[in-house]
């Protein structure tokens, strides 16, 4: 249930951070610059097509450079908003302070990190132990979990990656990963290379997966949006957006970054397989909640 504590503890701080918004928010105008993570990524795209759609004199551009960048672009004063699929770190937030920027979260959504491999390998599920002795390189076969005599190619997010950052702790402990693992800059990149390589192993977000990849079970249990919800899957985290401050209401800005609290942003995020955290709280879904 330790999915269930931290959205719970996230959404507390959000609600807390409505209650008492800051002084301190990015001046209004009819522009806004997202740029972070790419687990992120296609909720602020798919937020953005929506909120431009009901307002065309709003442009509001998506860059997917990595949480680790979202936030020094915050910092910098470089984007409105920061996508990140990790909270920031204590490094982050200090040196925040010191460029005068006080950043707020805005819990948008939950997500599952998915285990993928391609979808001819016959093998159905993992341990967390598995797949942590897979990216240290104890398991360098997949016969030695069930699957074909096949080495395995190992892949994974790169180090500035908040889905990295969730699965290093989750996951690996903390532990090294093998020297032999590959690394990329992107949730689409680890698709396309487990997809196109049949002895791949890798990790997304949920809303990457689809038919060209195989979701594993971890410890019995397969990735989706109700194991999610339940808090059932053992690899889950909240997902961000950072703002300067607390958005002042009334702006383009404010509506942008509180959509997901709106039926049609929680519809939104189920349609792209992420978990909608008002609805998660309140212990349904958005679909049961509309109807």
């Amino acid at each position: 249930m330790r999915t269930l504590c931290i959205a719970t503890c996230a959404l507390a701080l959000v609600m807390s951070l409505c209650a008492c918004p800051s002084a301190a928010y990015a001046q209004e105008d009819n522009t806004i610059v997202v740029d972070g993570s790419t687990t992120v990524g296609p909720i602020a795209k798919a937020f953005a097509e929506y909120y431009m759609e009901r307002h065309p004199e709003v442009n509001i551009t998506v860059s997917e450079s990595g949480s680790g960048n979202g936030a020094k672009s915050l910092l910098n004063g470089a984007c409105d908003v920061a996508d990140m699929s990790r909270f920031m770190k204590e490094s982050e937030f200090k040196a925040a302070a010191d460029n005068g920027i006080m950043p707020v979260a805005h819990v948008v959504a939950l997500d599952g990190i998915a285990v993928i491999v391609h979808p001819s390998n016959p093998v159905k599920g993992l341990t967390v132990e598995q797949v942590r002795d897979i990216y240290t390189g104890k398991i360098t076969n997949w016969r030695q979990v069930g699957g074909p005599d096949k080495d395995i190619v190992v892949a994974s997010r790169d180090t500035n990656s908040g889905t990295y950052e969730t699965f290093e702790t989750m996951v690996m402990n903390k532990q090294k990963m093998a020297a032999g693992t590959e690394y990329y800059g992107s949730n689409g990149a680890v698709h396309k290379k487990v997809s196109n390589t049949t002895t791949a192993i890798g990790y997304v977000g949920l809303g990457f997966l689809d038919r060209k990849v195989k979701g594993l079970e971890v410890n019995g249990v397969f990735p989706s949006p109700e194991t999610v919800k339940s808090g059932r899957y053992p690899i889950a985290r909240p997902l961000f957006m950072f703002t300067n401050g607390y958005p002042k209401m009334g702006t383009h800005l404010y509506a942008f970054v509180t959509l997901y609290l709106s039926p049609e942003g929680q519809e939104i995020i189920e349609t792209i397989q992420f978990v909608p955290v008002t609805s998660y709280a309140a212990g349904g879904s958005a679909t049961a909640k509309k109807e």
